[in-house]
């Protein structure tokens, strides 16, 4: 998952509203968003990959309203090729009691096992306890990326927000481009779970940073030319998944999955429910 924008309790009739890419190389073995027959409540894509670690997912939702999505920080030259899969975070948290503060404090030995990464988890199962987090085991120090040995507990605000492959509202070009893009769909959406294509269509944005806005990750200019669109496509590498995730204050929710491959779209799918602590009412795919 390479850009998530998403907005916390900062829409009259929306708890939360996400709109996210999924960039990985086309080869790499995918499942679509589903309901995971051993973990029933859990609603998400999964990773397939030959990895060390449990199977997991990059973006996910549950019946009772727990939400995770996790992207990897860019950082060629740290990258371990023994670490953990850390899709299989999202799913510890997906399928935990906790909640966000005490998934992070009960985890946080656990973070070292792994290349860098940034994770959002939320719990929207009721007004009173809901809360979103974000969580890195980096931390930008100067122009350097260094692990973290320290994470403090502490929501997240209401508010827009814009992560890549870097820290949480890291002011790269297709974050900065599209959370606009996003305030504005957020601003148009009447709160009636309609019109996903909205949000589909600025995810499907191409347009290539210029050369003076494009970051210094540690790969070369043109692979930062060529991952710097909000939908990336190479010959081997691009956007396999859009995502629009709208969970309503009053529980209603509606995910809207797009999938893609080196040939163009190849799959869309269109979940609806209600929340269990709000609704007993079925779910329709």
């Amino acid at each position: 998952m390479c850009l998530i924008l998403f907005a916390w309790n900062s829409h009259p009739d929306y708890s939360l509203v996400v709109a996210a890419n999924r960039d990985e190389f086309y080869e790499r073995d995918t499942e679509g968003v589903t309901w995971w027959s051993e973990h029933p409540h859990v609603l998400a894509g999964r990773d397939r990959a030959d990895a060390l670690g449990s199977p997991g997912t990059w973006l996910g939702f549950t019946k009772t309203g727990k939400f995770a999505a996790l992207t990897n920080v860019r950082a060629p030259s740290e990258k371990n090729p023994d670490a953990r899969t850390r899709g299989e975070l999202s799913l510890m948290y997906l399928t935990s009691k906790d909640n966000p503060s005490q998934f992070i404090e009960g985890n946080a030995k656990r973070f070292q096992q792994y290349n860098g990464f940034n994770l959002l988890i939320a719990n929207l199962s009721g007004p009173a306890n809901a809360e979103m987090h974000w969580v890195s085991n980096r931390m930008l120090m100067g122009q350097s990326l260094r692990p973290r040995k320290i994470f403090p507990q502490k929501a997240l605000e209401p508010g827009v927000y814009g992560l890549s492959n870097a820290m949480l509202d890291t002011p790269w070009p297709k974050v900065n481009h599209r959370v606009a893009a996003f305030a504005q769909a957020l601003a148009m959406d009447q709160g009636q779970l309609k019109n996903a294509d909205q949000y589909l269509k600025l995810l499907s944005d191409t347009h290539y940073a210029s050369d003076h806005e494009l970051p210094n990750t540690g790969v070369s200019k043109d692979w930062e030319k060529a991952l710097s669109p909000a939908f990336v496509k190479t010959p081997n590498y691009g956007t396999r998944s859009s995502t629009v995730l709208r969970v309503r204050k009053d529980g209603q929710f509606e995910l809207v999955e797009r999938r893609f491959d080196a040939s163009g779209t190849v799959g869309h799918n269109v979940v609806t429910g209600a929340l269990s602590s709000a609704s007993d009412s079925n779910l329709s795919v």
